[in-house]
């Protein structure tokens, strides 16, 4: 017996064996469907007895094999069934002359048989005969399994006919003796009477008859028979019959035992194999489970007198191999029996010892088997191994058997068979077909065996003359082996991949084999490896604004606690977060990647772009070359959103040696990210700024970024004009445009307005068209303190010039002299060329329009402007004089010019005054004094809550500008608001009590000189008008003539010249504020010549409560002339 059967079992020994064979031409499919309705009839109870027969069906059994059935009874072909197609009488005779001759072959050990005849009608078909069935069709045979049943039946009755005639003991015949085919020629000329061939007689036969009983349904006697036998064989050394016996006992042991069988559910059966069709078809009903073994087995061993136990089963079966292994031509039983062991080990979770067992059969020499049987042979031991749990074990030999498939000797290689196995082998080796499985914790498995294994794989579907399996498969091993893979191994597998790629390019679908097994895609995650990915804002031009009315409108609905444990601790994921910024519709957003190269040599990566949902999204792929092993490398990838709405960045596309790859966020548990969910607002309009100044290397320190900046130098009070070219080049039109400044980063005090601009223009060309310009002019106006610092001031000192102590008399020029260059940059910044004060503020537009303006957003546009501020001129003192008018005074200034420029400075109605490079002069500025209680005042609720330095400061600013404005100083446009002290203001403001004395009617002030005749009397009036706010008086005034002799001697002793018309002293009643009151009075000058009146105050109660400055009355010069020059003149 040349060829075992791999699915036989240890129940096996109690089944009867019927062959089925076809006779002539029968459809294939037509054999089968008759034959599985044959093999249904598995067991059959019999008739006036409780025993069950079991039968295997076999559709093809070698003649050879039917030769041991004399050593094993289950290996007897007892049963014949043929299956024919006649359809006419004419092809009866041959038909039954073939099954005839087919019955010959078996003829030997045949018990019954049976002919089924399809398609054949008339008289022969209606012939009653029991060997002969007919049926007009394989679809009209509806009493097949009957006919099988009765079949089994007349079977049965021979088996127990046989049973009971070897059982008898006939002391006085002759028992014969039992063979093998191999012994036949080994016992010619043995001594027949002997005691010891005798005994070997009795001992085989007492096997043999039970292997009958054990077939026949009697399990009790054939475990006695087998224990006689086990006796008889010991004593005379017949060691092949004894493996049987102990084998035979083993089966019964195992059949009371595991009632369930033990060929388990997990076996199946090769189509190629010949045996194919009969897998499962010998399982009984309700059989094999795992859980087949009971949990107590004593109490059936009591039971059972001559059962064995499950261990003692397991160690009969070690005896009879050993015994079989003596033999060299038994090596077919030695196979079958370790596989029947290993069956029952499995279900007695004896895994190690199964597998001595297992590695017992792997030795066995069978002599020469065809590649197919030897395919068969590894396929069975690897299922077996798999039986027990020997994964990788199992998966060695389905390895073996891939290989088997294609090996050398074979014609025609069976490249899909071996690929097929090949996939088998993958669990065994802790590999799968998807690569998420490997993204997961710690590799599992061997490393060089999966790569050894995926490299075949890549073969073998080469072979097969499918591309696309190699290049899924080699993608598969760069993925998930890129770290166990050299240098060089790395360049040989992408230079594989990129010859496959050509040919056939990869791709992210799923690959379906023709047996239904799916590949799914797999991405280059790992090419390259990416660490993080940030969703970039917009730029800071670009980023749309919220209303702030409309600023409810989208807030989320947030937890009114301060800390609640589930929100936070309900971490979710993270890339679901929102993002607290937001794109726009139709403008380009950025995602940035860092990337990392892994492999030995530069990567390139031909297309590489963002996969997104959520909202209609083009993404314009990158093409970039990494350098080897190039670290982390950032890399920014762009798209524009085409519709509004949330969009999220689901992962990213790329294109690596031919393989097309989207790699998924979610699959990548290393990646950092901020959240990949944004909101998309709708479309705004985009505003593009040009100036005429050029661009600042200085951006202004403000708190908001800036889109641009320009930068100018000016002297202190020059004035520049910035011209601003605002274009629209998105594709919105521009309906709303705003401009505001901010002064930031200055602690000095501007005056005046810095910048300063006329948007009506501007505003009126809006809606601004796509691809429109219109044009703003700001004016930017510097006007810082021009007061002499506390460093210039000592700095002018130390030049040995007296800054306080310039003569009035001007001019007087006094040239500074060199400063030593070891002085600091801040003592004197007019000569060191820093400028003296920077200047910065920011101009802010801000502009919507299109659906985005309907949603409520805007857009900024900041440009930063630096100005450096030059010195022009310094104020050094400033000082006052009073005016012969009592309503005008002289103004002081000490101008020092620090520029290294000559200087010219004006003032209104005052001569020009030259300075030159660092050079120091004073102008006198006659001026009249300011009413400031006419200027505005802050209301009540103002005063209440402002700080009282604060109303102090904007006063005496409001005070300045009055001033300045009347002043006029210029060059350029020079102030001196920042260096008037209160004592100057003083000195400056009109008294609140306004005299006004007219002689004979006419206003005497600013040396007008009144003149009038000799002995004519001089009408003298004084008024008084209240500009304060509290009412004055009853006041009286004294009126006093004097002469002046211009050389210091004054002449009050005028009474023969000057007499008065009345009283000398005037009474003035109380005046209420914002009143006035006059009083009159008459002079009477008796000689010519120059008379001054000097009004003098009493001295009482009311007048020492006010200040003296609030009493100066206008001195008053009266010339007297003789009537006669007069009248001559």
């Amino acid at each position: 017996m040349s060829v075992p059967d791999y699915m036989q079992c240890a129940e096996d020994h109690q089944t009867v064996l019927v062959v089925v064979q076809p006779v002539g031409i029968v459809p294939e499919d037509q054999f089968f469907k008759i034959y599985k309705r044959i093999a249904s009839v598995s067991q059959v109870s019999i008739r006036d007895s409780q025993r069950l027969l079991y039968i295997r069906y076999r559709h093809h059994y070698l003649p050879e094999n039917n030769e041991w059935g004399d050593f094993q009874t289950h290996r007897k072909v007892v049963g014949l069934i043929a299956i024919t197609t006649c359809n006419s009488a004419k092809e009866w005779p041959q038909t039954a002359e073939r099954f005839h001759g087919q019955k010959e072959v078996y003829s030997s050990t045949l018990y019954d048989s049976r002919l089924l005849v399809f398609g054949l009608q008339g008289e022969i078909a209606e012939q009653q005969r029991t060997d002969v069935a007919f049926y007009p069709s394989f679809e009209d045979c509806s009493d097949v399994e009957k006919r099988v049943e009765d079949f089994v039946e007349s079977i049965f009755i021979v088996l127990e006919s046989k049973r009971l005639d070897r059982a008898t003991d006939k002391s006085g015949d002759k028992i014969p003796l039992l063979c093998v085919p191999f012994e036949k020629k080994d016992f010619v000329g043995l001594d027949t009477d002997s005691r010891h061939y005798k005994k070997r007689c009795q001992g085989r036969m007492r096997k043999h008859v039970g292997d009958l009983c054990l077939q026949a349904g009697m399990l009790q006697d054939a475990l006695v028979h087998y224990h006689m036998a086990v006796e008889l064989l010991r004593g005379v050394n017949d060691f092949l019959w004894l493996g049987a016996a102990l084998e035979g006992l083993c089966s019964a042991s195992v059949i009371f035992h595991y009632p369930g069988g033990t060929a388990g559910k997990t076996i199946g059966r090769k189509p190629s194999i010949s045996q194919a069709a009969d897998a499962g078809k010998r399982h009984r009903p309700g059989a094999l489970t795992a859980n087949g073994i009971s949990a107590d087995t004593s109490t059936e061993i009591g039971r059972a007198k001559n059962c064995l136990s499950p261990e003692d089963i397991i160690e009969k079966y070690k005896e009879a191999i050993s015994y079989y292994g003596k033999y060299k031509n038994a090596g077919v039983i030695e196979l079958e029996a370790c596989v029947k062991a290993v069956r029952v080990l499995a279900i007695q979770k004896r895994a190690r010892e199964a597998s001595e067992f297992l590695q017992n059969a792997v030795y066995i020499n069978l002599g020469q088997l065809s590649e197919e049987e030897k395919i068969q042979r590894y396929s069975i031991l690897s299922e077996l191994y798999e039986l027990i749990g020997f994964h990788r074990k199992s998966a060695f030999f389905k390895r073996v058997a891939a290989m088997q498939c294609v090996a050398p000797t074979i014609p025609e290689p069976g490249w899909r068979a071996c690929y097929k196995l090949l996939l088998e082998t993958l669990p065994g080796y802790s590999l799968s077909l998807d690569p998420k499985d490997f993204s997961k914790g710690t590799h599992r498995g061997w490393a060089a065996v999966q790569m050894r294994l995926l490299h075949e794989l890549v073969y073998a579907s080469r072979r097969m003359g499918n591309p696309g399996l190699s290049v899924r498969h080699l993608s598969f091993l760069l993925q998930t082996m890129l770290d166990f893979l050299s240098d060089q191994e790395k360049k040989e597998v992408t230079q594989s991949l990129e010859n496959y790629t050509s040919k056939c390019p990869g791709g992210m679908e799923v690959i379906t084999l023709p047996d239904g097994l799916k590949l799914p895609p797999v991405p280059f995650t790992k090419l390259p490896i990416v660490r993080s990915v940030k969703l970039l804002n917009l730029p800071v031009s670009l980023r749309p604004h919220k209303v702030k009315g409309l600023l409810g409108q989208n807030i989320s609905t947030a937890s009114p606690f301060i800390y609640s444990p589930i929100i936070m601790h309900n971490r979710g994921d993270e890339r679901c977060k929102k993002i607290d910024f937001q794109w726009v519709q139709g403008d380009v957003c950025e995602v940035q990647l860092m990337v990392y190269n892994p492999m030995p040599y530069e990567l390139r990566v031909e297309n590489m772009g963002l996969l997104t949902s959520g909202v209609e999204f083009e993404s314009l792929p990158a093409a970039l070359s990494l350098p080897a092993e190039s670290g982390l490398y950032p890399v920014t990838l762009v798209g524009v959103p085409r519709t509004a709405g949330n969009i999220t960045v689901n992962g990213y596309h790329t294109s690596v040696f031919g393989v097309t790859s989207d790699c998924l966020l979610e699959s990548l548990p290393n990646v950092k990210t901020s959240g990949c969910l944004v909101e998309v607002i709708p479309s705004l309009p985009r505003l593009q700024l040009s100036t005429s100044l050029p661009r600042s290397a200085h951006t202004p320190q403000s708190k908001e970024e800036l889109s641009s900046s320009v930068s100018v130098q000016l002297f202190n009070g020059e004035t520049q004009q910035l011209t601003i070219t605002l274009e629209n080049i998105g594709s919105e039109d521009i309906e709303s445009l705003e401009l505001t400044s901010k002064i930031v980063n200055t602690k000095e005090k501007v005056f005046g307005e810095f910048l300063s601009w006329d948007l009506e223009d501007a505003v009126s060309h809006l809606p601004l068209k796509p691809g429109q310009a219109v044009t703003l002019t700001v004016c930017i106006k510097v006007k810082l303190d021009f007061s002499g610092q506390e460093n210039l001031l000592q700095d002018l000192n130390d030049d040995g010039i007296s800054v306080t102590g310039l003569p009035i008399s001007s001019p007087l020029r006094q040239v500074l002299k060199p400063r030593p260059e070891t002085k600091s940059v801040g003592e004197a910044e007019g000569n060191s060329g820093k400028p003296f004060h920077i200047l910065e503020a920011v101009l802010n537009f801000k502009y919507s329009g299109g659906t985005g303006k309907v949603e409520g957003y805007y857009r900024e546009l900041s440009l930063g402007v630096h100005v450096d501020v030059e010195p022009s001129v310094f104020f050094t003192r400033v000082s006052t004089l009073p005016a012969t008018s009592t309503r005008q005074c002289h103004l002081l200034l000490d101008i020092f010019n620090p520029t290294e420029h000559e200087l010219t400075v004006s003032a209104k109605n005052n001569q020009d005054l030259v300075l030159h490079a660092s050079e120091c002069q004073r102008m006198a500025i006659q001026v009249d004094k300011f009413d400031f209680e006419s200027l505005p005042q802050p209301d009540q609720e103002t005063v209440r809550f402002a700080n009282p330095k604060q109303l102090e400061e904007e006063r005496q600013h409001a005070q300045g500008c009055q001033i300045n404005s009347k002043l006029g100083i210029c060059w350029r446009e020079a102030s001196v608001e920042g260096v008037l002290n209160q004592l100057v203001l003083e000195h400056l403001q009109l008294a609140p009590l306004q005299w006004d004395v007219l002689v004979n009617g006419k206003p005497c002030d600013c040396d007008v000189i009144a003149e009038c005749k000799v002995g004519d009397a001089v009408t003298l009036e004084v008024k008084l008008t209240n500009m304060s706010k509290n009412s004055v008086g009853p006041l009286a005034l004294t009126v006093v003539p004097y002469q002046d002799f211009q050389n210091g001697v004054q002449n009050y002793d005028l009474e023969d010249a000057v007499t008065f018309i009345g009283s000398n002293t005037f009474h003035i009643d109380t005046v209420q504020p914002k009143e006035s009151s006059v009083c009159v009075g008459a002079l009477l000058f008796l000689y010519t010549g120059d008379f001054y009146l000097n009004i003098k105050f009493q001295d009482d109660s009311a007048g020492r409560e006010l200040p003296l400055a609030w009493f100066t009355l206008p001195s008053v010069h009266v010339r007297a002339l003789d009537t006669l020059l007069q009248a001559g003149a």
